[in-house]
C-alpha cells in the first residue's frame, strides 16, 4: 500500500518523526511511504514568512530518514488534484492540524473517485516542544530575542 503524508518539515522534530512512522504503519507491513514537502513558496503564502530550512534541504533530510521511501518537493500552485492523480496513494495520512487539506482530500476522493482514504494521525510529544514554530520561538526566547 501506497501511504501518502505532506507538510512543511522545517526543524524536523520528535512529533515529525512520529507521524511518519505513523503514517507508514496506516498502509500495513509492505507499505511505501511517499512524503510531500511544502515548497518553499507555498510555505510563504501559507506562513506570511519562508521556512528555516530551503525546501531542497527539508526535502534530503526526509529522504534519509528509514521510514521515508520518497520525499518529493510540492508543486508551487498545492493543486492536491495533481497530487492524487501523480502519486496515486491508498491512504493518505493528514496530521493532527491538517483540517484544511483533510476536507480537500475528501472532497476529491468524493467528487473524482480516487481509491484512497483519509486516516488522521494523532499528536505526539511533550506540548513544549511539538511544532517548529514552538521550537523557534524557545530559541529567541534564549538568546533575548522576540521572534
Amino acid at each position: 500500500m501506497k501511504v501518502l503524508a505532506s507538510g512543511v518539515f522545517d526543524l524536523l522534530h520528535y512529533g515529525h518523526i512520529r507521524f511518519l512512522e505513523e503514517a507508514k504503519k496506516l498502509g500495513g507491513r509492505d507499505a511505501v511511504l511517499v512524503v510531500i514537502v511544502a515548497s518553499d513558496e507555498t510555505v510563504t503564502k501559507s506562513k506570511g514568512r519562508p521556512p528555516v530550512i530551503p525546501e531542497d534541504q527539508r526535502r534530503a533530510v526526509l529522504e534519509s530518514l528509514k521510514v521515508v521511501d520518497e520525499a518529493i518537493i510540492g508543486y508551487k500552485d498545492m493543486d492536491l488534484d495533481k497530487v492524487m492523480k501523480t502519486i496515486k496513494p491508498d491512504i493518505v495520512a493528514v496530521g493532527h492540524d491538517q483540517h484544511e487539506i483533510e476536507e480537500e482530500v475528501k472532497h476529491l476522493i468524493a467528487e473524482k473517485g480516487y481509491a484512497a482514504r483519509v486516516e488522521r494521525v494523532g499528536r505526539f510529544g511533550p506540548d513544549d516542544l511539538n511544532s517548529s514554530s514552538k521550537i523557534k520561538r524557545r530559541i529567541a526566547e534564549g538568546s533575548g530575542r522576540r521572534s
